[in-house]
């Protein structure tokens, strides 16, 4: 394979062993005439428009004898394809390529260019809220597994000339379509290299989770449980941190963009705050990173204080009254595996018995346990609070991390008590420290510390207060709003 033949019948022989013509019943080869010359049309049953379809068929069998016998290529292109989205290769290997994302070839013997039609119609769900980024007075539209529509979406937020998506195409074997979404004005022509860079050396046949696969790919976050790079299926959420120079990056089939580089605070914040005045905005985050916080250290604190003796006055409250049949560590051990069972099953149960799934793993277990003596109340209290915390997180990936996080402080708390507690809060807080998110440290600005950059963080600042943009990005436009 390679160049494409002058003679049509080895064209089309060449295709019919490649995509397996015959054996896969979806490979359509439609042949006819084009003036005195042999045409054909190959595509993928289902992914053409029927009517455009037909009306390029007419327009080319209506060519008249000769029509075609000086500069045939331009003369088609000029006359008689009514339609825009429309290439010539002379590369059979790369139209196969593109036969197989979906547009149409159009092949006419004696040419040594053949035509790539893109009358794609994608199979596609409607557009809905993401149930994981939910907000009371905010738009209702959420990315759908359709890159193109995807973009479209966010170009409608961006209606900017400088607003760039980039294709690749990635997977030897998937042929999986990539977008570098950024403001070429803004973002740092650097970190755009990078990013591009980083996606393009990838080699893999196929990318069968899509945006997953490739964040673990470029970002290199395999034996690191924290997210490096933001998940949104929110068009104005990816517009507004394009609008602070950050990358997005969409991949066909997923219906999600991931945002880079991110710190750990990306990952505290909901679009919810700014759908709200900023002292609502601002006290909604303070209470969902307080939640956050209860997550990760109620569990272990609570634990290091019960096997503290001489308890001050105002801690006398601490502890069970009842410690039950079963060590009080094993008790949260089982909880915590209970929680994420629950949080499995219902993912997997239809929504009409979601709720009473939900009655029964959180009310009738936890009850009867109490009621055996199995578990002592004050753990299932807890458990429930840290529970809260967790579904308050706005990401579930940072969620599912800092649980892990938890284990790891908890069980130090078990063995060493207050220096398993101290120790392991310290290994934490290395690794937070110490991981990066292209080249952005995950705790700026705390770390390092930047004050007015974390007050911005601290408190939901007024919009036409907010008169430059964040300085990880390093955007080349630093100003958001031009200064006086």
């Amino acid at each position: 394979m390679g160049k494409l033949h002058k003679k049509l019948k080895e064209n089309l022989a060449i295709i019919r062993k490649r995509v397996g013509y015959g054996v896969s019943f979806d490979i359509a080869i439609r042949e006819f005439k084009a003036g005195d010359r042999n045409a054909a049309l190959v595509f993928i049953d289902g992914f053409i428009k029927d009517i455009e379809t037909i009306e390029i068929m007419k327009s080319l069998m209506a060519i008249p004898k000769g029509g075609l016998a000086v500069n045939a290529t331009r003369h088609i292109l000029d006359d008689h394809l009514p339609f825009f989205e429309i290439e010539t290769s002379d590369d059979l290997d790369a139209a196969l390529d593109d036969l197989l994302a979906g547009p149409m070839l159009l092949l006419i013997d004696g040419l040594e260019d053949l035509f790539i039609i893109d009358v794609r119609e994608y199979p596609i769900r409607g557009i809905e809220e993401p149930d994981l980024e939910r907000v009371t007075r905010g738009a209702r539209e959420g990315f759908v597994e359709t890159a193109v529509f995807n973009t479209l979406m966010v170009r409608r937020k961006i209606r900017d000339a400088n607003l760039r998506f980039e294709p690749l195409r990635i997977g030897t074997r998937s042929k999986t379509d990539v977008f570098i979404g950024y403001i070429s004005d803004i973002a740092d022509p650097d970190l755009v290299e990078e990013v591009k860079e980083r996606i393009g050396s990838i080699t893999r046949d196929a990318f069968t989770m899509g945006g997953k696969n490739i964040e673990e790919y470029i970002l290199g976050t395999s034996f690191n449980p924290l997210p490096v790079a933001r998940y949104t299926e929110r068009p104005d959420v990816v517009a507004a941190h394009l609008y602070e120079g950050h990358i997005a990056i969409f991949v066909d089939t997923t219906p999600f963009a991931l945002i880079v580089p991110v710190t750990a605070w990306h990952f505290t914040q909901h679009a919810e705050e700014y759908f709200q005045s900023p002292p609502v905005g601002t006290y909604l985050r303070w209470v969902r990173t307080f939640g956050i916080f209860l997550s990760l250290f109620l569990i272990p604190l609570w634990f290091a204080l019960v096997h503290t003796p001489n308890l001050p006055d105002f801690l006398d409250f601490i502890g069970a009254k009842d410690v039950g049949s079963v060590p009080l560590w094993i008790q949260f051990l089982l909880l915590e595996i209970g929680l994420d069972m629950i949080r499995m099953a219902l993912i997997h149960t239809p929504n009409s018995l979601a709720t009473s799934l939900g009655i029964v793993g959180a009310i009738l277990l936890g009850d009867l346990a109490v009621s055996v003596g199995l578990f002592a109340p004050e753990p299932i209290l807890y458990i429930a609070i840290v529970a809260i915390g967790t579904f308050g997180t706005p990401s579930l990936e940072f969620a599912l991390a800092l649980r892990l996080f938890r284990y790891l402080i908890f069980l130090g708390t078990v063995l060493f008590g207050w220096l398993g507690f101290a120790a392991t809060v310290l290994l934490t807080t290395l690794i937070f420290g110490l991981t990066k998110s292209f080249g952005v440290p995950y705790l700026w600005p705390l770390i390092p510390f930047e004050g007015h950059s974390l007050l911005r963080i601290i408190f939901r600042y007024p919009i036409p207060n907010v008169q430059t943009r964040p300085k990880i990005t390093n955007p080349k436009d630093k100003y958001a709003k031009p200064p006086k």
